[in-house]
């Protein structure tokens, strides 16, 4: 009984280690925070901005062509000088 107790003490400790070297990794690889970011640029958003993206005949034949099969063009990537709103798309 005392080694299964034991036992037990050792899975609780070998998992809060993992949870701490987790959290630690975490903290390492994104120190920005992308949920407060995103909520962030989420509120500062203004109604329609990019929309005349949308009105593109590019993003129209785009999203026409997306989902139809595996090897089309699934990926819209946006690419522009920095300041210019590429984040704040919807």
């Amino acid at each position: 009984m005392s080694q299964s107790f034991s036992h037990n003490i050792n899975s609780f400790n070998t998992t809060v280690a993992v949870a701490d070297d987790q959290s630690n990794i975490l903290s390492w690889l994104s120190p920005l925070e992308p949920r407060l970011r995103h909520k962030d640029i989420q509120e500062r958003r203004v109604e329609n901005v990019g929309e005349w993206l949308l009105q593109t005949e590019e993003f129209r034949d785009w999203y026409a062509r997306s989902g139809v099969s595996e090897s089309d063009d699934a990926v819209l990537f946006c690419y522009g000088d920095l300041g210019v709103g590429k984040t704040y798309i919807r």
